[in-house]
């Protein structure tokens, strides 16, 4: 099947935005500052950071980190309101992200204002922001529950209006990534700035939108370390990097890869929580292999069963021989790690050993271990036992 390109892109990182929405997070001054020291060493192009309205602290931590050393440009992300837009100024930003709703249900309950109300009172905060000479981004809210038709009215008028790109927001994670690919697809024609993509996970489509949008003409895709946000987070920033690596490795060659494991554990630490077990290229069973027809084949060759090569992130795989499903090729090269030459009958022998032993109970590699040494100990004539 034919896979659309993939031009140059930025990742907008909003740990420090969405980031806050998660439960329980609580990011310090301190660690707002550790964060954004380890995602600029990673290579994000763009930080956001929660609007100066939300608090005076809030206010405070945008002017550390917009006065820190950095390669990324300074977001944040404000309603459509003027007084909003100058305090961000004023924070020392290096772009501003507008939000509206843009829904029925975000209509209704939100704001309350009509579409010819949306598009005026943007326009105006859009004029302020350009002439104080910052970038621009206008995004409707609730993208995907509105009506197509209203949509592409704000958007082509923001673009008429100077925006530097306008924004897809999944906000309910509603999306299927056929609907992204369509809907940012016909954004693309309709508009001449750059586009950015915003999406939620309630229904595990993250990654998979954020991939689509890509295809379909996006520029730009809002991710959080390890996903977390609102509800079930957003696009993981390690996920989208694992999903561009397999398709071409050069997509994301620009970015430190060997520090994304620091990076997620220092986020996992601040937030309260573990990285999961099944987190992309990180996650502790990301590169683990157990059966023994797939260790077998991962022995000769990694790439059977790998489509990620761990040592391009700094890490290794591992191969799992402790248990009732291994195979003799895999204690073989368990009795090579530890220096045992071992002929493949005994070998054979000992892998039988092993799985009884599993079968009767939960073993550990101590346990295999002891049965090899035992082997080897074997064949210059001690006992067997």
């Amino acid at each position: 099947m034919h896979q659309p390109p993939i031009n140059a892109f930025r990742i907008i990182e909003s740990t420090l935005r969405e980031g806050e929405q998660f439960q329980g997070a609580h990011f310090s001054t301190a660690d707002k500052l550790e964060i954004a020291r380890a995602l600029d060493a990673f290579g994000v192009e763009y930080l956001e950071l929660s609007t100066p309205a939300a608090s005076p602290q809030s206010a405070a931590d945008l002017r550390a980190v917009a006065a820190m050393p950095r390669r990324f440009r300074l977001l944040t992300h404000i309603r459509a309101r003027l007084d909003e837009a100058r305090m961000a100024v004023d924070c020392g930003v290096d772009g501003v992200d507008i939000y509206i709703g843009t829904s029925a249900y975000m209509r209704q309950y939100s704001h309350g204002r009509s579409l010819q109300e949306i598009v005026a009172v943007s326009q105006e905060v859009v004029a302020w922001l350009k002439s104080q000479g910052v970038e621009t981004r206008f995004s409707t809210e609730d993208t995907f529950r509105s009506n197509l038709a209203d949509v592409m009215t704000v958007y082509r008028a923001m673009d008429i209006a100077g925006v530097d790109r306008v924004g897809v927001a999944d906000t309910v994670g509603v999306a299927t990534p056929l609907q992204v690919y369509h809907l940012v697809s016909s954004l693309r024609h309709a508009v001449a700035c750059d586009i950015e993509f915003h999406g939620h996970n309630d229904s595990g489509c993250a990654i998979a939108n954020a991939l689509c949008a890509l295809q379909a003409g996006a520029t730009h895709i809002d991710t959080t370390v390890l996903g977390i946000g609102e509800r079930n987070g957003i696009t993981p920033l390690g996920g989208l990097i694992a999903r561009l690596y397999t398709l071409d490795r050069t997509l994301v060659a620009k970015y430190d890869l060997p520090a994304l494991r620091d990076l997620e554990l220092l986020v996992a630490r601040k937030a309260g929580i573990e990285v999961p077990f099944n987190t992309p290229i990180t996650g502790c069973a990301a590169f683990h292999h157990k059966a023994g027809v797939h260790t077998n084949a991962v022995l000769k060759n990694p790439t059977t069963y790998e489509v990620i090569d761990p040592a391009d992130f700094g890490l290794r795989r591992s191969i799992d021989v402790a248990h009732r499903l291994v195979g003799w090729n895999a204690v073989r090269d368990r009795a090579a790690a530890l220096g045992l030459a071992l002929p493949e009958e005994t070998l054979r022998a000992a892998t039988a050993r092993i799985k009884a032993l599993a079968d009767a109970r939960r073993i550990t590699l101590e346990d295999v271990d002891g049965v090899l040494r035992a082997a080897y100990a074997a064949e210059a004539g001690a006992p067997w036992a």
